[in-house]
């Protein structure tokens, strides 16, 4: 008996579907194979050394790691008073210790963060320990009698403790009391707010600079003939292709006092005294905005390249004038553009350094140059790792509020 022809596509379609599941399947894997050299090259060269900065800024392993049972004692102590008995010998025990590992510089340079004078303290008491002693804490004391203050010791018990918040403290110029409790540092003493709002207020102008400059520009490449365009477009390029370090030498060059700028000035007459072009906000603006306009250039461009321009004429013949005809046709076709090049520009800005160290004064410092030397001359990774972790933070902060405002999915970048 025949199975009725009705019943036919019901008992195929199930078939259909799973080969068709299959043959995703399959592709996807393919598609992951091809893949998987690239999430493995940003996992080693991108992820982990990015994650395990931004963990320094938690980790506090040095007093711990160099002196574990002094560590031990002082964790054990409520912080009152003077530290039981059995903290003198451990750390009398560990200095000599540490100093045999050398690992006493670490734990000084940890120390000091805290107070300028623990490192001469550290290496004072080392260098004076006698191999045995009665009684550690009066010697101790007659090394320095530093040892007998109790805030040496509460000291000493904050840099026993792994994770800390001091150096995400620091980094917003704050700091726990010797009494505990939170307290903010003096304006005066302040340090990595400035420089975070300054970076940010700079990236913004720079934004600002390359979108008024960068606009007209754009809607020359996208509405001049096609020859002349790509021949203009090459004066964008070439500049973008050119190495960044190259580019920042040169204003560097230009800016001088008695560079090209200020010389041809002088003698046109247009100044009596070379302008003060370097060194300061001014030369920053000038060498990041001249950086950071093709991206913004590039990112116009690429969206107004598909605006017809049909829609202009049109409203023109309906008797719209020009400049309205722009304003509430054209412009809001290239919002997408305006938009990209924006947060491209800002968020790159954000993590400048070449441009702002080259070309900019004492008080142009941008939170790059601060991680920088914490990295390279201060050593403290820690510190450094919280500076880049609120940089991360306002970078993902920006992005979620441009999402907003914007739309991320209005980006247009070709």
């Amino acid at each position: 008996m025949t199975e009725p022809a009705v019943n036919r596509p019901a008992l195929i379609e199930p078939s259909l579907r799973q080969a068709h599941q299959r043959a995703r399947r399959h592709e996807s894997g393919r598609a992951l194979l091809l893949v998987i050299p690239l999430l493995a090259f940003l996992l080693l060269t991108f992820i982990v050394p990015t994650g395990g900065l931004l963990a320094r800024s938690l980790i506090n392993d040095e007093l711990p790691g160099a002196m574990p049972q002094l560590s031990t004692v002082l964790q054990r102590w409520d912080g009152q008073g003077m530290p039981p008995a059995e903290g003198y010998p451990a750390l009398a025990s560990e200095l000599r210790s540490a100093a045999d590992a050398n690992e006493l510089g670490s734990v000084a340079r940890r120390l000091n963060f805290y107070r300028a004078e623990m490192r001469s303290l550290i290496f004072k008491t080392a260098r004076n320990l006698p191999e045995q002693a009665d009684d550690w804490r009066q010697t101790l004391i007659g090394i320095d009698p530093r040892w007998d203050e109790v805030e040496i010791w509460q000291l000493l018990k904050r840099a026993a403790h792994s994770p800390t918040p001091d150096y995400l403290l620091t980094a917003l110029d704050a700091r726990i009391a010797p009494q505990g409790g939170l307290e903010t540092l003096p304006a005066e003493q302040s340090i990595y707010v400035p420089a975070l709002a300054r970076t940010i207020w700079i990236s913004a102008l720079v934004s600002v600079i390359c979108l008024v400059l960068g606009y007209p520009v754009a809607w020359l490449l996208a509405n001049l003939p096609e020859r002349q365009s790509n021949r203009l477009m090459l004066l964008v390029i070439v500049p973008f292709w050119t190495s960044l370090l190259v580019r920042t030498t040169a204003w560097y060059v230009l800016l001088q006092p008695n560079g090209v700028i200020n010389t041809l000035l002088t003698s046109l007459g247009l100044v009596s005294q070379p302008l003060s072009l370097v060194f300061n906000r001014v030369g920053v603006l000038i060498g990041m905005t001249h950086i950071m306009l093709p991206f913004m250039i590039l990112a116009i461009y690429s969206v107004m390249k598909g605006i017809s321009p049909v829609y202009l004429r049109a409203a023109r013949s309906l008797g719209a004038h020009p400049a309205i005809a722009f304003l509430r046709v054209y412009l809001p076709q290239s919002l997408p553009g305006v938009g990209a090049g924006s947060f491209l520009v800002f968020v790159l800005s954000l993590g400048y350094y070449i441009t702002p160290a080259l070309l900019g004064g004492a008080g142009d410092e941008m939170i790059s140059q601060l991680i920088a030397m914490q990295t390279n001359q201060q050593l403290n990774w820690g510190l450094a790792g919280a500076l880049s972790l609120y940089l991360v933070l306002f970078t993902t902060f920006f992005y979620f509020v441009f999402n907003r405002l914007v739309g991320i999915d209005r980006l247009r970048f070709g």
